[in-house]
C-alpha cells in the first residue's frame, strides 16, 4: 500500500551543478541521443523492410534496437532538458513511472540478450534442428514471455517503491529516478527492501550474465568441429554479442548487486548503462555484421533508384 508522504515532488541534482559543465552535458548527450535514435531506428527499418534479414537472430535484434530506443528516450531527453533548467523537478508519480519504465525496458534488454544467445547456441550447436526449434511461432512466444517477465519484474520494483515513506529531503543526487537513489531518501529502515531489490534486480543481472557467459563458452567449444569459414562467421557474430553483453551487464551488476552506498563513479556507470549502451549497440551490430551492412546498402540503393525515377 502507498505510504503517506509529505514529499510530492523530487529535485534531480543531475550530473553536475556547474553551469559550464551543464552546457557541456547538454551538447554531449544531445549528440548521443540523436545518434542513438538514428542508429537504432536505422536497424529497425532495415530489418523490417529487408527480405534477407528474416532469421530469428535479426528478429531478436529488431526488439533489442526497439528496447534501446525506448530506454534511451526514457532517460536522455529529461537529462538534456534539465541540463539547462534552473529547477530540475519531477513529481512523485512521474518518478515512480520512470522507475517502472526503467526496469521494464532494462529487464527486457536482458531477456532479449539471453534469447539472442539461445538463438546462436541452437544455430551453432544444433544446426539440423534449428528451423524447428527456432520457428517464427517459437520466437514470437519467447518475446511475449520476455515482455510478461519484464512487466512482473517492474511491478515488483513499484510495489517496493510504494512502501517507501518520504518526509524529509526531496533532493535526489542523480539524473533519473531509480530505486537506489530513492532508498537513500526513505524515512525508514531500508535493509529489508534493499535486500529485496538486490534479489529482484541484482540476482537477475548476475544470474543472466553467468548463463550467457556459459552459453558462449559452450558455443566457442563447439566451433572446433566447424569449417574455417564457419568458425570465422560464428566468431564474428558471437564477439559482437559478447561485447554488448559485457557493456550491458557490467554496469547493471555494479548498480544493483551492492548495498545502497554512494561511490564517486556511480553516475558515470549508470550513464554508460542507460545512455552509452543504447548508443553503442547499433554501432557494434552494424560495423561487425556484413549482412546488416549489405541490407542497408540495398535498401538505400532501392530508395535512391525509386526517387530518381519520379
Amino acid at each position: 500500500m502507498k505510504q503517506n508522504n509529505s514529499v510530492t515532488e523530487f529535485i534531480l541534482l543531475g550530473l553536475t551543478q556547474d553551469p559550464k559543465r551543464q552546457k557541456m552535458v547538454f551538447v554531449i548527450f544531445f549528440i548521443f541521443y540523436v545518434g542513438t535514435l538514428m542508429g537504432n531506428l536505422l536497424i529497425i527499418m532495415t530489418i523490417k523492410f529487408s527480405r534477407t534479414l528474416g532469421s530469428p537472430m535479426y528478429f531478436f535484434l529488431f526488439y533489442l534496437s526497439l528496447v534501446d530506443t525506448c530506454f534511451s528516450t526514457l532517460i536522455a531527453p529529461r537529462l538534456i532538458v534539465d541540463a539547462l533548467s534552473a529547477k530540475k523537478s519531477i513529481s512523485y508519480s512521474e518518478c515512480l513511472t520512470q522507475v517502472f519504465a526503467l526496469h521494464l525496458f532494462g529487464c527486457m534488454e536482458i531477456f532479449v540478450l539471453v534469447l539472442m544467445a539461445m538463438d546462436r547456441y541452437v544455430a551453432i550447436c544444433k544446426p539440423l534442428n534449428y528451423a524447428t526449434i527456432m520457428s517464427r511461432q517459437v520466437c514470437i512466444f519467447l518475446i511475449v514471455l520476455a515482455w510478461i517477465g519484464s512487466f512482473i519484474h517492474s511491478m515488483a520494483q513499484i510495489i517496493l517503491a510504494l512502501r517507501l515513506p518520504f518526509s524529509g529531503s526531496n533532493l535526489i543526487d542523480h539524473y533519473c529516478c531509480d530505486m537506489q537513489p530513492l532508498l537513500k531518501l526513505a524515512c525508514m529502515d531500508i535493509y529489508v527492501i534493499n535486500l529485496l531489490v538486490a534479489i529482484n534486480s541484482g540476482a537477475l543481472c548476475a544470474s543472466s550474465f553467468i548463463i550467457l557467459m556459459i552459453s558462449y563458452i559452450v558455443i566457442l567449444h563447439s566451433l572446433r568441429n566447424h569449417s574455417a569459414e564457419g568458425r570465422k562467421k560464428a566468431l564474428s557474430t558471437c564477439t559482437s554479442h559478447v561485447i554488448v553483453v559485457v557493456l550491458s551487464f557490467g554496469p547493471c551488476i555494479f548498480i544493483y548487486t551492492r548495498p545502497p552506498t554512494t561511490f564517486p563513479m556511480d553516475k558515470m556507470v549508470e550513464v554508460l548503462y542507460t545512455i552509452g549502451t543504447p548508443f553503442l549497440n547499433p554501432l557494434i551490430y552494424t560495423l561487425r555484421n556484413a549482412e546488416v551492412k549489405n541490407a542497408m546498402r540495398k535498401l538505400w540503393h532501392v530508395r535512391i533508384t525509386s526517387e530518381s525515377k519520379r
